[in-house]
């Protein structure tokens, strides 16, 4: 696929991304308003994904609590469970490294996001699975909703792309570059 192969590249020209990207924090959260450290939930990056440590050991020194998402019922949903680099991991129901089930379960804050491309309009094309927009739609029809961010290389952008009715926009994309607000009128 094109995004993927997109992705590989920018993982070689730019390998200094992540802290590229951790470097734009400040900007990030004050354009969503979150002036207090609360719960972060990242992701454990897989192949050519932007790895969020940088921004995640960042956060903590501020006082953020970090956690991994975790598939751990058919349903496909994400639960999120607490997690400090270093502790153990396990394969989740997905095959995807995980907290194991001992750890405490923890309600983000805000959620760091995967994905192999996105717009300006909140539109994202993720790994096919659904598990992120599953999860957000959820969150999202309960009261006070973490805002959901794409975290990716400024190369990663791509105008235009097809949005599905059960496709969850985000709220903003973090990039090397700095923090995309994403535009609510298209």
């Amino acid at each position: 696929m094109e995004a993927r192969a997109r992705r590989k590249g920018l993982l070689v020209q730019h390998p200094e991304a992540d802290w590229m990207a951790a470097d734009k924090a400040g900007e990030m959260l004050a354009a969503l308003g979150l002036r207090r450290p609360g719960v972060l939930a990242i992701y454990k990056a897989l192949g050519a994904e932007l790895d969020p440590r940088p921004l995640g050991d960042l956060l903590t020194k501020q006082g953020w609590t970090l956690a991994l998402p975790a598939v751990e019922t058919e349903d496909g949903l994400l639960t999120f469970r607490a997690w400090m680099p270093g502790e153990r991991l396990a394969h989740d129901l997905a095959g995807l490294p995980a907290p194991l089930t001992s750890a405490a379960e923890a309600r983000p804050d805000m959620i760091l996001v995967p994905l192999l491309a996105f717009d300006r309009t909140g539109g994202r094309l993720g790994q096919g699975g659904g598990h992120y927009d599953r999860t957000l739609a959820a969150l999202r029809a309960g009261p006070n909703p973490p805002p959901a961010v794409g975290f990716a290389y400024s190369g990663q952008e791509t105008p235009g792309l097809p949005h599905e009715p059960h496709d969850q926009p985000l709220d903003g994309i973090l990039t090397e570059a700095g923090y995309i607000a994403v535009r609510k009128d298209t």
